[in-house]
């Protein structure tokens, strides 16, 4: 039978998922709850300096829904308001109860080096088994020029990394923000400075949009808002490709994440060269129990697969990508279309001829093509209501 159980850096993971930092690592209780159910680890929510003040407004969510589904999530949340006395009785409670379990511990500071290490000594002498430094919160505090605004500078990641490394006693994982032109270049100069890991990715920045009835923002605080970070099913592109681009470029560890809802997200995180995963916004949508689900669907495809531990599926497909120079160019599919199925609404055929290539026609209540006119591009097949049209050789 296979095993979820993993190593990494040293530490020992009864299984990859562990709860990012957010609102479901806020409170010790919480975590013990979580460890309960069943989470091979946490993050915590970031820990500051006390004297960082950390005031919220209120709404601070706004969601998109499809059929009733949360597809996305934008929040405006700040970090942990609990004191660094807080977590560091609290470490000692969670590990005393539950030793097997892994617990990181994400900071964050002002640039000012003191603030940083002594936050990381005061830390040290705890149980927690590394660091997950947050360079890269979108909201609230790149306006005090931390959080993001720490991430999207290479000098600044490169700085504080080595502020941290000189004093940590336990790994240190850096998290990335995407909302870069490239973040491998982060990713490299963090590394530099002596990283022992990356966490990728936070959330994207983003604007949730405006109430046309109101003509104010959807997220509404009196009537005003701001950018916030977006998170769950919607951003997964966005961090497959960061965490895919990371391994193409280094080979220290990934703790992979983003819109992460089921092991088959999981599943492909590790592909594509994550060592384990974390996940926030389904668990805020449908709570801690999800872990069970998780687990078992990942050691079910792992089973099937013939693998005895996901370091057999890790980096599996990172090979797979390439640049769009190297794709093969002489191959050329073509549409074809299952009769049975069709139900010849035309809308193939309307997309086609408004979309460059008027291959596809609706005759004597048939679906026809023009092999000579179709360039293989595929978009019929995506847009098609009944998924009659499949791409063939």
């Amino acid at each position: 039978m296979p095993t979820l159980k993993t190593e990494i850096l040293g530490i020992e993971f009864e299984n990859p998922f562990l709860l990012a930092s957010a609102p479901p690592t806020a409170s010790i209780e919480s975590i013990d709850k979580a460890f309960e159910m069943g989470w091979g680890g946490v993050v915590l929510k970031t820990i500051t300096p006390d004297n960082l003040e950390m005031i919220e407004a209120s709404p601070r969510y706004a969601t998109i829904k499809e059929k009733g589904k949360v597809i996305c999530l934008q929040n405006i949340e700040l970090l942990s308001h609990k004191t660094v006395q807080y977590w560091v009785d609290g470490i000692k409670y969670l590990k005393d109860k539950h030793p097997t379990k892994v617990i990181i511990a994400s900071i964050m500071a002002p640039v000012e080096k003191d603030e940083w290490q002594n936050l990381v000594g005061t830390l040290n002498d705890t149980s927690i088994d590394a660091y997950e430094l947050n360079f890269s919160c979108p909201h609230g505090m790149p306006e005090r020029n931390i959080g993001m605004a720490i991430g999207t500078s290479a000098e600044v990641s490169i700085l504080i990394t080595s502020w941290v490394k000189a004093v940590a006693k336990k790994p240190v994982f850096v998290k990335l923000t995407p909302n870069v032109t490239d973040i491998t270049w982060i990713g490299k100069a963090v590394e530099r400075a002596g990283a022992d890991g990356f966490s990728a990715i936070n959330t994207v920045q983003s604007f949730m949009g405006i109430n046309l009835d109101t003509l104010e923002p959807v997220l509404n605080i009196d009537g005003h808002s701001t950018y916030g970070g977006l998170s769950g099913e919607a951003i997964k592109p966005i961090g497959f490709r960061c965490v895919a681009q990371l391994r193409q470029n280094s080979e220290l560890p990934i703790l992979g994440m983003g819109g992460i809802s089921n092991w088959e997200d999981a599943a492909q995180y590790i592909a594509l060269g994550s060592d384990a995963v974390q996940v926030c916004t389904e668990v805020m949508i449908n709570g801690y129990e999800i872990i069970n689900r998780l687990k078992s669907g990942l050691l079910n495809f792992l089973e099937t697969k013939g693998f005895s531990d996901i370091s057999e599926l890790k980096n599996i497909a990172i090979q797979k990508i390439t640049s769009h120079e190297k794709l093969n160019k002489k191959s050329h599919l073509y549409p074809i279309i299952d009769k049975d199925k069709c139900i010849k609404c035309g809308k193939c055929a309307k997309i086609c001829s408004e979309s460059e290539y008027h291959a596809l026609y609706l005759d004597k209540d048939c679906m026809h093509i023009n092999k000579e006119q179709c360039a293989g591009c595929s978009l019929c097949s995506h847009i098609c209501p009944k998924e009659a049209i499949k791409m063939c050789l």
